[in-house]
């Protein structure tokens, strides 16, 4: 039987009786889960395997494809440009590239990309995957669209295409693929295990994805709806992870790839309000821009009830069962990988697995995590 290996505090223990149960009863197959308070790792584990076949362990260092749990790294980089005054969230985006202002987008704000109110959910006409993986043509794609809705009056999840319309954003602005950005400024200075794009000679690390089952059928939907438009014109392929297309694609939306630990190293910058080690990331009264609600109500693509601050969820009242109230930012990636930073209570959770579950945020396992993690903070607080 695989065993969970990795560091845990005593206080945390019932994280890691949860994620060996699941591994034992094949709930998982393999798993990283990692928690950080106030800087301090307390929670740093690993179990099962890394292949369906389980001939491979899930070691500590296996990285997996955490789908659009990269987003919250890529929002983040943009929250860099904005603290160094290279980007205003509000100013329009054709101030950085120019191009973009056709077809009714002149008022799109760059805050509207961050928050998924541009009014560009998706692709119309649908592409096929070959394109979406094709960054430059993709994003040619999204210029020559028309938006769907008045940017900034409404929010629809832009599943792949914010990737796309931030990562041209950041290299018009730093010269730099969004990639290279988060590598040098992110995962170098934080000593992360993070990879967009993954480098060929990181592959054999790669753990393997187990689709979970469809989550929608689309043959229900009204062929003119919102949801049906989005969901057809992304070409989403939960076997994608295994092409090299998609790991050489880069695309900050779906495309990272890192383990439980890799993305807490980042993503604490935020709950340890910007400064870590004594390296400034981010200034005080820019992470309290993550907070200033851009956007709530159900969202016209994935139909969920979500606030969203600037990059990050913050609210999901009816929607998620399991959030914790207060100062939270959050995201998850197809399947159930997640990230949640806590302001309120310094604490950062993050968990990437390879068995897929059937919703977009977490999966039925993610939630059990979160509450064990949260049970564990008052004591180990206390």
């Amino acid at each position: 039987m695989a065993q969970v290996d990795g560091t845990c505090d005593p206080a945390f223990s019932a994280v890691r009786d949860i994620l060996q149960q699941n591994i034992s009863s094949d709930k998982e197959l393999g798993a990283s889960i990692c928690v950080s308070v106030k800087g301090k790792t307390v929670v740093d584990i690993w179990g099962g395997y890394a292949d369906i076949a389980r001939s491979k362990p899930w070691s500590e260092n296996t990285i997996v494809s955490v789908w659009s749990m990269t987003k919250t790294v890529m929002n983040l980089a943009m929250l860099l440009l904005i603290d160094r005054g290279m980007v205003d969230p509000d100013a329009p985006v054709i101030n950085y590239w120019p191009e973009f202002g056709v077809n009714g987008k002149e008022g799109v704000l760059v805050r509207h990309f961050m928050s998924h109110t541009a009014g560009l959910p998706s692709f119309d006409p649908p592409i096929d995957e070959a394109t979406l993986f094709n960054v430059p043509q993709a994003t040619e794609n999204l210029v020559q669209q028309k938006p769907w809705w008045t940017p900034g009056t409404a929010h629809g999840y832009h599943l792949t295409s914010q990737g796309h319309l931030i990562g041209e954003l950041v290299h018009r602005v730093t010269g730099k693929t969004l990639g290279d950005f988060i590598h040098d400024e992110l995962a170098v200075p934080r000593n992360a295990d993070f990879h967009l794009p993954v480098a060929e000679e990181e592959w054999d690390r790669i753990a393997e994805m187990v689709p979970g089952t469809k989550a929608m059928d689309l043959s229900m939907l009204d062929p003119n709806s919102i949801t049906y438009r989005a969901m057809t014109g992304n070409p989403a392929n939960q076997n994608a992870p295994k092409e090299p297309a998609f790991r050489r694609s880069g695309i900050g939306s779906m495309a990272g790839f890192t383990n439980a630990r890799g993305a807490n190293d980042i993503l604490s910058i935020i709950t340890q309000n910007g400064t870590v080690d004594g390296k400034r990331f981010l200034s005080p009264e820019t992470i309290a821009k993550i907070f200033e609600v851009q956007a709530s109500g159900q969202d016209l693509v994935i139909g969920l009830n979500i606030e969203w601050g600037l990059g990050f969820g913050i609210g999901a009242q009816g929607t998620i069962n399991w959030l914790p109230s207060g100062k939270v930012a959050f995201w998850g990636g197809w399947g159930g990988s997640f990230a949640l930073m806590d302001l309120d209570r310094q604490m950062t959770f993050t968990y990437a697995m390879n068995k897929m579950g059937m919703s977009i945020l977490g999966n039925e396992r993610t939630g059990d995590y979160v509450r064990a993690a949260y049970a564990a903070l008052d004591g180990y607080n206390a």
